[in-house]
């Protein structure tokens, strides 16, 4: 078995006295594991920095075989970020969530292309936030779990939508929300209206509700947690 592809390195881990277990979310290959051969070594260590954009060779035996890498440079994002807290804290989120929460070999094109856009822009530190509260949001509905917004769970209407329930995941309007509005979340206006610019205090809604789904019907499943890194990040964006 044998492709080629364009890679975001996300983690590595020791394997032997130097190699590694190199983790990769691929274009068109999902997130693939594969083995580097000298991977821990002088010469291909900073090519494996997390962020980093690999073109790749995979080959094993089998198709589920962890098989091997061969590893060239394309972009190498991870070092401007090693002098940065803010664009450290984000390449960490970033590369943590990929890990937990996409299943090994599942083809996520989308989510991969979006990641690639938040690469790019990692010196947009005050836009950063709101663009990968977007990945998140992104994220939720590649995996067949999206926030449905376009109408009230309850009525159908369109309108005056100020709440999302925590069991659909559906918009709740104000009238039928109500009774029931403590155990709702609120809803940010930006999410209905794009020309709106989110705070501070929008964007850390979104991420609460975010990690509510996420967690409920990502990773709770699979007995994973939240990765410590996205809260580190939330902190900082306090």
């Amino acid at each position: 078995m044998l492709w080629s592809d364009l890679g975001i390195v996300l983690s590595t881990r020791k394997h032997g006295e130097n190699s590694v277990i190199l983790s990769l979310l691929t274009r068109e290959h999902g997130r693939h594991n594969g083995l580097v051969r000298g991977g821990a070594g002088k010469r291909l260590s900073p090519i494996l920095q997390p962020g980093n954009l690999l073109r790749v060779e995979w080959k094993g035996r089998l198709d589920e075989h962890l098989g091997s890498f061969q590893v060239e440079i394309e972009e190498s994002f991870g070092a401007a970020t090693l002098t940065n807290r803010d664009k450290l804290s984000q390449l960490n989120v970033l590369c943590a969530m990929c890990e937990a929460c996409l299943v090994e070999r599942q083809s996520v094109e989308g989510i991969f292309g979006a990641a690639l856009i938040l690469l790019t822009m990692m010196d947009e530190t005050r836009l950063w936030p709101e663009i990968y509260q977007e990945w998140e949001l992104g994220l939720l509905n590649e995996l067949g779990y999206g926030l449905d917004l376009s109408s009230c769970a309850a009525t159908g209407q369109t309108g005056d939508l100020i709440y999302i329930s925590p069991k659909t995941g559906r918009a709740v309007s104000r009238e039928a929300g109500e009774p029931y509005k403590n155990k709702l979340f609120p809803l940010p206006y930006h999410l209905l209206v794009d020309e709106v610019k989110p705070s501070k205090k929008d964007l850390l809604a979104v991420f609460e509700i975010t990690q509510y789904f996420i967690f409920k019907y990502v990773l709770e499943p699979v007995g994973k947690k939240m990765p410590p890194a996205r809260q580190r990040f939330i902190d900082r964006l306090k």
